[in-house]
């Protein structure tokens, strides 16, 4: 399984870039905003990958934080939901938007990606939501029953996608407590910030 490349990128084409490593040229598929945030990158970027094997072809899926990984391999378990579509949905909607959507039981944004119809939108929430609650359970001192749902919806998808229980709580009490942000989509995002930078 390869789960990281580091390397330069040799270019850019639709929906995929080319990443020299020692040599080497990887394709690897990549979401619309992150192959822009990679057009004026010089220098080794690091790309976290997922190896889709298929009997014709082997396919590279890459993104730029781990927590596009973990929101792809979410997305993957979900019946029905390839890698190539795991990828569309990815570039069309925010992680923060997406989990928001997930938690919330949001139909009406989800069926606004394309791709995605009505029954692909309640399979999306049928098969997600508890995994993102219950992701945050898993640790010792999860959120218990009562609390803020913001708050506690907020924190498991953090969990979720890769961060720490106790990490995640810090970053979104923090963004409760500084009251720039309310609704779960606007906490994750700004949690999500928060804690990228540490």
């Amino acid at each position: 399984m390869i789960s990281q490349l580091s390397g330069q990128v040799i270019s850019i084409r639709e929906g995929s870039v080319i990443l020299d490593v020692n040599g080497v040229g990887f394709e690897v598929r990549m979401t619309g905003p992150e192959l822009r945030e990679l057009a004026g990158a010089h220098g080794t970027i690091r790309v976290h990958t997922f190896l889709a094997v298929r009997e014709d072809e082997l396919v590279l899926y890459g993104f730029l934080h781990p927590t596009g990984l973990g929101m792809f391999r979410m997305l993957i378990s979900v019946t029905r939901v390839g890698p190539a579509l795991a990828l569309s949905i990815l570039s069309q909607i925010s992680i923060p938007g997406l989990a928001a959507a997930i938690l919330d039981e949001d139909e009406k944004v989800l069926v606004r990606i394309s791709g995605i119809g009505q029954k692909n939108a309640k399979r999306l929430i049928l098969e997600l939501k508890d995994k993102l609650r219950k992701k945050a359970a898993e640790f010792e001192g999860a959120t218990p029953a009562g609390t803020d749902p913001v708050r506690r919806d907020a924190v498991s998808a953090l969990v979720a996608l890769g961060f720490g229980e106790r990490e995640s709580r810090t970053a979104v009490d923090q963004v409760l407590s500084s009251g720039t942000a309310s609704n779960v989509a606007s906490v994750i995002k700004a949690a999500l910030a928060e804690l990228r930078e540490h």
